[in-house]
């Protein structure tokens, strides 16, 4: 409970922030489909909050991404993120793991990122999510 407690203190930590900032809203599509806010957090640096759906489960991740390789419109990030599944039957999920991506901003409104968050679960019992590839489209604001 406690755990569920601090990642849902982190998701609202982040939207706090999120006042009068650069961001992006879109989907994520692979294994799954989510919805993806990032928002600016400072230099090149971002966070991002993912709510999606695969496999009978619901789920919600948060990260803090670094800029790693920026050259103009291309963005190579990496970064921690944490992860908490609520799958179908009452099962709940925690996990944590690692982002890594590449975005390019187009001249107009427009992200495209492909991206990969490996993720080591420890709730309800250890277990190593590897699949998580997917492509992101979204709009600049």
């Amino acid at each position: 409970m406690k755990k569920l407690l601090l990642v849902i203190a982190a998701i609202l930590g982040l939207a706090v922030v999120a006042a009068a900032q650069p961001r992006a809203i879109g989907v994520r599509a692979g294994y799954g489909a989510e919805l993806s806010y990032q928002h600016t957090l400072g230099g090149n640096n971002f966070g991002e909050i993912d709510l999606g759906w695969n496999s009978g489960a619901f789920s919600a991740g948060l990260a803090y991404d670094f800029s790693v390789a920026p050259v103009g419109p291309l963005n190579f990030y990496v970064g921690p993120q944490v992860q908490i599944a609520f799958v179908n039957g009452g099962g709940v999920g925690v996990g944590a793991g690692a982002q890594l991506g590449l975005e390019y901003c187009f001249d107009f409104p427009l992200q495209l990122s492909l991206d990969w968050k490996p993720t080591f679960y420890f709730v309800p019992a250890t277990a190593f999510g590897w699949s998580s590839i997917a492509l992101g489209i979204r709009y600049l604001f």
